[in-house]
């Protein structure tokens, strides 16, 4: 059997990102093409025709400096397809693994920037051994813009020594903006370990252990969650949140403190501040970090990244304009939420709730959902916060019980 591991640079040459050798996927493809790289442990197969596109090319280059991420070179080229893309793991060991897909639009500017072609949508379905796990997913949508990079984690099991990854293109997006035939799917990077989570954290019998030792909340933890979450400095934090001016926090809880703050490519961020005292705080913010990089839905916060300096630990997150829904609710706020509001506001939050139990890969229990922990966008848009008291289980479980946790 092959190596139980592996790691694909789609559409591009070999390199190595943090620590992970990416091989080369650069094939030329063409309307139905099936290829199956040297070291047999992986293939890949596209079908479809760009049949209005003067450059059929299957491969989208860049230049671009994508940023949320420490390594850009992985996405300076993705592989494109019209209709389907499969990646194929072989000869694998049997057990659970770990996928890692690495996206980011480069073929559409950002939205932000509401030019003409910035209206274009790039729209696919991302299925996992047959099964959809995300349907109409929209690379710049998730990223929170263009030219941004975004990693989806999932987790499988292998039975037959098989693995497929399949992305198919169902006709939705766009297809002759900015230029004819830009639609598809695209992806710039794969990596595929065993495991049902990461080394170095514990997944025992689905659930998630909290019992980190103090001792190893360090760089070296946060290493360990593959791929490694998007990192900024103490110094670049204390500068977005104006050395955390009392006139930028918008709350403060158990754990510690939150600000608002602009980053210096102008990206409005909340900046959550563990508390120097907060012992339990300490196996929450590991716990954060690795819940929330595993999994992505619209009516869940997005994690934008975190710092480790020392005692200093911060959880970076958008920034959603209209705070949590208790401040709407019970707090000073000129929100005035109607009764349909209020309405579309709890069936989002469970459609949120849903696809934790239901759809993730793990499945998690949130343990603590409270008006507190749900915030709104600008459109009042519901999104679950803090996954400190998460919890994660298996697919075999059809229901879970656990400990009081949460907030009384």
């Amino acid at each position: 059997m092959a190596d139980a591991n592996f790691a694909i640079k789609c559409g591009g040459l070999q390199m190595t990102a943090d620590g992970i050798v990416f091989e080369a996927e650069n094939y030329s493809l063409g309307t139905a093409t099936f290829n199956v790289t040297s070291t047999q442990k992986w293939a890949v197969s596209s079908v479809g025709l760009y049949e209005e596109r003067e450059n059929p090319m299957y491969v989208q280059n860049t230049f671009a400096q994508v940023k949320s991420t420490n390594t850009p070179g992985l996405f300076l080229t993705s592989r494109t397809s019209p209709v389907s893309l499969r990646y194929y793991g072989l000869g694998l060991e049997n057990g659970p693994y770990t996928i890692n897909l690495f996206f980011a639009e480069t073929a559409y500017p950002d939205r932000i920037t509401r030019s003409w072609k910035s209206l274009g949508r790039r729209v696919f379905d991302i299925y996992i051994q047959g099964g959809l796990q995300v349907k109409d997913f929209d690379i710049s949508k998730e990223a929170g813009g263009a030219e941004r990079a975004i990693t989806r984690r999932f987790v499988t099991n292998v039975t037959d020594n098989h693995l497929e990854i399949h992305l198919l293109w169902a006709g939705k997006g766009t297809c002759c903006v900015p230029e004819l035939g830009y639609y598809g799917p695209s992806i710039s990077a794969i990596s595929v370990v065993p495991g049902s989570y990461v080394s170095n954290m514990v997944v025992e019998y689905g659930y998630f252990q909290h019992d980190f030792p103090t001792t190893c909340l360090d760089s070296a933890v946060l290493l360990a969650i593959g791929p490694r979450p998007n990192t900024f400095s103490y110094a670049e934090l204390r500068a977005a949140t104006d050395d955390f001016s009392p006139s930028n926090k918008l709350g403060e809880g158990g754990y510690g403190a939150v600000y608002k703050g602009t980053l210096s490519d102008e990206t409005v961020v909340a900046v959550k501040q563990l508390s120097v005292a907060s012992q339990q705080g300490k196996s929450q913010f590991i716990a954060e970090v690795a819940t929330i990089s595993a999994v992505q839905h619209r009516n869940l916060v997005k994690l934008r990244g975190c710092c480790i300096e020392g005692k200093r630990h911060l959880l970076v997150y958008e920034y959603l304009e209209n705070k949590s829904l208790d401040q709407a609710l019970f707090g000073r706020s000129d929100l005035r939420l109607d009764w349909p509001t209020r309405y579309n506001i709890c069936l989002a939050t469970a459609r949120g709730l849903a696809y934790l139990h239901e759809e993730s890969r793990p499945r998690i229990v949130h343990r603590d959902v409270k008006a507190s922990n749900i915030l709104l966008d600008a459109e009042l848009c519901p999104k679950i916060s803090d996954f400190g008291l998460a919890k994660l289980y298996d697919d075999q479980k059809t229901h879970i019980s656990t400990r009081v946790a949460g907030t009384m």
